[in-house]
């Protein structure tokens, strides 16, 4: 085993480059990747979880070089606005977790709990997370050298950009780069991939191939025949148009997800514009009245501003590793982007894989096992995201009325947890039994069910016991307010990021 192929760039495919030119520089691997000039790379401003800086951690890769290059900023989370009906629950922040968690997420797992039993306390999580309250004042979430505790962060980028730098930091450490556009794909008699051959007739053999092929899975699903798991019966959604728009002088240090008619929009802000896209169901709305609809949001009816329309094939693959083919990215699988989790599949995909196949001394041994396990990512993530449905009230639109209908599709795991939770157990306990811990910890499921409002109405609370009331919560909102007190602006901290000198 000396030889992998990689057909197709981007991002998936860029990243896959250097994680495994990382995982086998001492193995004597070659590395080809051959990037199509015809195909273009989605590329429409993108957020990423705190994944992507383990990433770029393990590359020894540092923010001062990359995110100026890509016009990224940073990322404490996401603010769901207009997802919930329920009177004070209409917005709430899904925050990245902090070391400063230790001592505020106990008492917002206890309020809610309490809550749940019937006691009146507060339970929004907004008020819980020190993330939450810098992303509210637009600071940078990177905590300064006499600032001991440390806030998990994402990033906000360009897609385009990220994938031209990475393939800079690819080929300088040693992968070979090839423009080319694959017309065939040739087997041997045991049905493993032995070549891609080019428009120009010039054939790429390789021992090991992976398919970064976009939507078109030209290799593991076109080639090899793998089936198609298809979500359409859990998510609605598979169509998006996105467009950019200015930002002023605040870059806000999250992304915002807002509840429309037919679906949601996104904005995301990078230095120098708003990434903005409304991701919706063509079932339920044209391409037309969805950029009309997105148009108005952003007070653009009347801009020549481009816009981009995207079809969005939501499922994944009943296997991502087949004979001698890895798929990775779209070619794999997908969902839609509510909870920024692409990159965070693709990174877990081949990280993974690069994991079992060194184990596996270069052989298929594991293959089961790891197919087993990037299933159970997918369906997880999957399951998380439909939970945004499931606990949404809106019933404003027939879109709504579809995606809250109790006949629609959930796993038998989710309608165990959210028995849980109405039964008032504790919900850290069930995450655990259930195993799904590695997909969302406890604290994002208390987040979503309690930032949704799904909790007992007002007329249906009691006084709490002065036990349920124990925590002083106007201490609590002094000690989070003096620990944001440490971070900085965060256009200033970009700005001095990318020009130290001159900042100084």
């Amino acid at each position: 085993m000396k030889k992998i192929v990689i057909v197709g760039g981007g991002t998936a495919g860029w990243m896959s480059a250097l994680i495994m030119a990382r995982q086998w520089a001492a193995n004597g691997f070659q590395i080809e990747l051959l990037e199509s000039p015809e195909v273009g790379i989605i590329g429409v401003g993108e957020g990423s979880t705190p994944a992507l800086k383990v990433f770029f951690d393990l590359l020894d890769i540092a923010e001062a070089e990359w995110m100026p290059e890509c016009n990224a900023t940073y990322k404490c989370g996401i603010s769901f606005e207009n997802w919930s009906t329920r009177a004070g629950y209409e917005r709430y922040f899904h925050p990245f977790s902090s070391a400063l968690d230790r001592q505020t997420l106990p008492m917002f797992m206890h309020n809610v709990q309490a809550r749940l039993r019937g006691a009146d306390l507060y339970a929004h999580p907004d008020r819980f997370f020190v993330a939450s309250r810098i992303a509210r004042e637009c600071l940078s979430p990177v905590a300064p050298e006499n600032f001991p505790f440390d806030v998990h962060y994402g990033y906000h980028f360009d897609a385009v950009l990220l994938g031209q730098f990475l393939r800079k930091k690819a080929s300088a450490r040693g992968v070979v780069h090839r423009v080319c556009h694959i017309a065939q794909v040739q087997q041997d008699d045991a049905g493993n991939i032995a070549a891609v051959v080019t428009d120009t007739g010039e054939a790429h053999t390789a021992d090991f191939f992976v398919d970064c092929t976009g939507f078109a899975g030209l290799l593991l699903q076109k080639t090899l025949q793998t089936p198609f798991v298809s979500y359409s019966n859990n998510l609605l959604n598979d169509a998006a148009v996105a467009m950019p728009s200015d930002i002023g002088e605040k870059i806000p240090s999250e992304t915002i997800s807002t509840a429309l008619k037919n679906g949601w929009a996104w904005k995301i802000p990078l230095t120098n514009r708003y990434g903005n896209g409304y991701v919706y169901s063509s079932a339920f709305c044209s391409a037309d009245e969805a950029e009309q609809e997105l148009r108005e949001r952003l007070g653009l009816l009347d801009a020549d501003i481009p816009v981009r329309h995207l079809k969005m094939k939501i499922g994944r693959a009943q296997a991502h590793w087949v004979k001698n083919c890895l798929a990775v990215g779209l070619s794999q699988g997908f969902i839609e982007p509510l909870e920024a989790t692409a990159l965070f599949l693709v990174q877990q995909t081949v990280a993974i894989f690069a994991e079992d196949f060194t184990r596996g001394e270069f052989t298929d041994r594991y293959r089961a096992e790891f197919n087993q396990r990037i299933n159970g990512h997918f369906d997880g993530v999957r399951d998380y995201i439909v939970t945004h449905y499931k606990t949404s009230s809106r019933t404003d639109t027939d879109y709504w009325r579809a995606n809250t209908a109790d006949q629609q599709d959930v796993s038998k795991t989710m309608l165990e947890l959210y028995g849980s939770w109405f039964a008032g157990k504790d919900l850290a306990a069930e995450v655990q039994r259930l195993n799904i811990s590695s997909y969302y910890p406890a604290p994002s499921w208390y987040c979503i069910l309690a930032g949704m409002g799904i909790l007992p109405k007002a007329e249906q609370v009691r006084k709490p016991s002065a036990e349920e009331a124990r925590f002083d919560l106007p201490a609590m909102d002094n000690f989070l307010r003096r620990c944001a007190l440490n971070f900085s602006d965060h256009r200033q901290f970009l700005a001095q990021q990318a020009n130290p000198i001159s900042a100084a």
